[in-house]
C-alpha cells in the first residue's frame, strides 16, 4: 500500500518560523514521556508498592511499542501513522499476553521484559546506518 503525496505550490517567504514559548516543547515532552515510561518499567520490575506503579507501567506498555512501530511507519501521513502505531502497540501487548498465557508462563515481569525486547528490536530494525565516505 502506497501513500500518494500531493505537492503543494510553495510560497516563497510565506513560511514562518515558530516563535514563542511553545517552539521547543516537543523535545521536552519526549524526555518527560521517556522518564515516565522508564520509571513505570523500573517500578514494576522492582515490585514497588507505589501508587504510580500502575499508571506508569501502563504508559510504558503502550508508549514503547507505539514509538517503535511509529518509527517503522515513517512513510505514512501523521494521522495514519499515529493510528497505526497505537493499534499496533495494543496488538503487540495482547499477543505477548496471549502467548505467555498459552504456554502457562505468565508473569508481570516477563510481560514487561518481552514488550521491551520486542519494541527494542523493532526500533533497531528501523535505524539506518549511513555509509561514511573514505
Amino acid at each position: 500500500m502506497q501513500t500518494i503525496r500531493i505537492k503543494r505550490a510553495s510560497t516563497a517567504g510565506a513560511e514562518r518560523e515558530r516563535t514563542g514559548p511553545g517552539r521547543d516543547l516537543s523535545p521536552l515532552l519526549a524526555g518527560a514521556a521517556t522518564a515516565v515510561g522508564g520509571c513505570g518499567a523500573l517500578l514494576a520490575l522492582a515490585g514497588s508498592d507505589s501508587p504510580l506503579r500502575g499508571p506508569f507501567t501502563l504508559f510504558f506498555l503502550l508508549a514503547a511499542p507505539t514509538t517503535a512501530i511509529g518509527a517503522a511507519l515513517r512513510g505514512l501521513e501523521p494521522l495514519g501513522r499515529a493510528i497505526g502505531a497505537i493499534a499496533g502497540a495494543i496488538v503487540l501487548d495482547m499477543l505477548v499476553a496471549q502467548g505467555m498465557l498459552a504456554v502457562h508462563r505468565w508473569s508481570v515481569n516477563g510481560g514487561i521484559i518481552a514488550v521491551t525486547v520486542i519494541s527494542f528490536c523493532l526500533l533497531m530494525g528501523c535505524v539506518t546506518v549511513k555509509p561514511t565516505k573514505t
